[in-house]
């Protein structure tokens, strides 16, 4: 079976075509700067030196018209035809309480979609423009949407209320929801898989670290809590979004600075964060060459250190216990420094790292902690793409939810 991954953003189309049955990525690329000037494809085939095209690219039917272009040119492509893609996987940032788990795209779940733009008004329309232009495009191909909240909706209620009326939530549907749930399912289960462990007997916490960052709790396979809430806002610092504080901070900068909603808005996700605290950088690598010459750039790096190092012990409170820590994401598997900080001192619980695995330059999957220690400790390179087209391939073949 080969399926056609799609991550649709609001000026960008990610792309994978690969083959789940044999986890192997026929081609990957990405289209940048749609409806803008300059607008580019980057394409790479497995067995083949990427390129990169320009041209006017209006819209996103007319970006996922130019992957199918080189998908299937005789220089570039993987593919001979269109009927070639068995299925469509879709990334969907938001599902709301309706999915549990991946579906079958009909028009109860596109409406079901449109319900929930007010939960994610960056991200859900955009992957509804992808949606409808993969359906006019590929109408033979049945199309599955993999949403970033359905992991977390095994958490009970007392993890995902606020200290809000009631009433609040079952008008408007304010609560924890959670995201990058395709990530924290995909490395925890790898992890399982890695220490010959049925994911049932384990109690784990997977860090999902990049510009956007979160934590998750995971027993017996289920996210029972997670860092992110109502929005992507909540939890770590980030490179550029607050993560936690005291909510009445932002209402007297708005009363003291005079802000609008939407300039509030924008402060807390777009000019805070690494970048607000550093002034430096939103990117942790720019954070990290810093480090010892910049005061600033310490302090954005210990914060988020810190705050890591505190949602690991409270998840470990939570699941009275813990077997695993899985690092991932761009930071996480990519920074030693961010690693060692954050579990530095929780010998304790029986995370015991080793330096030097943990220093280790390699981008393979590995064990970072002491051979002896209570605690495994671990570095997993996420593969959301794979995960969006295994269950694709599911649904298809069993037409049914995962």
């Amino acid at each position: 079976m080969i399926v056609l991954v799609l991550n649709t953003g609001s000026s960008s189309v990610k792309y994978q075509v690969i083959n789940p049955e044999q986890e192997k990525i026929l081609a990957k690329g990405v289209v940048e700067r749609i409806g803008m000037s300059g607008a580019i494809l980057t394409h790479k085939p497995h067995d083949r030196d990427e390129v990169r095209l320009s041209g006017e690219i209006l819209d996103h039917k007319m970006a996922i018209e130019y992957v199918l272009s080189i998908l299937l040119s005789k220089n570039h492509g993987v593919i001979k035809s269109k009927g070639e893609i068995d299925a469509v996987g879709h990334r969907v940032v938001h599902g709301g309480e309706e999915f549990s788990g991946s579906v079958l795209i009909n028009e109860e779940v596109m409406k079901e979609m449109r319900r929930c733009i007010d939960y994610a008004p960056l991200h859900n329309p955009p992957n509804l423009k992808g949606i409808n232009a993969a359906q006019q495009l590929l109408p033979d191909a049945p199309q599955v949407g993999v949403f970033d909240t359905a992991f977390h909706q095994s958490m009970p209620k007392h993890a995902y209320i606020y200290g809000l009326p009631y009433a609040i939530y079952k008008r408007h549907g304010i609560r924890r929801y959670g995201f990058h749930g395709t990530s924290h399912r995909f490395v925890s289960m790898r992890a399982a898989q890695m220490l010959d462990q049925p994911l049932d007997n384990l109690k784990m916490i997977t860090c999902h670290l990049g510009n956007g960052a979160s934590v998750a709790a995971i027993r017996e396979g289920k996210s029972i809590d997670t860092s992110m809430g109502f929005t992507p806002l909540e939890g770590l610092l980030m490179g550029t979004r607050s993560g936690d504080m005291d909510p009445a901070v932002i209402l007297s900068i708005m009363n003291k600075e005079e802000l609008t909603l939407n300039e509030a808005t924008t402060l807390l996700n777009k000019h805070s964060g690494l970048i607000g605290v550093s002034g430096l950088s939103s990117d942790m690598r720019e954070i990290e060459d810093e480090y010892e010459e910049s005061k600033r750039a310490r302090l954005a790096h210990d914060i988020f250190t810190y705050r890591l190092k505190k949602y690991i012990g409270a998840y470990a409170a939570a699941m009275d216990g813990l077997d695993v820590v899985v690092f991932t994401g761009g930071i996480g598997e990519n920074s030693p420094l961010v690693r060692k900080h954050a579990l530095q001192g929780l010998n304790f619980m029986g995370v015991q790292m080793d330096e030097h695995k943990n220093e280790e330059q390699t981008k393979e999957e590995r064990i970072v902690s002491k051979d002896q220690a209570k605690v495994t400790c671990m570095v997993i390179p996420t593969n959301e793409e794979l995960v969006i087209a295994m269950d694709t391939m599911e649904i298809v073949k069993n037409g049914k939810e995962t």
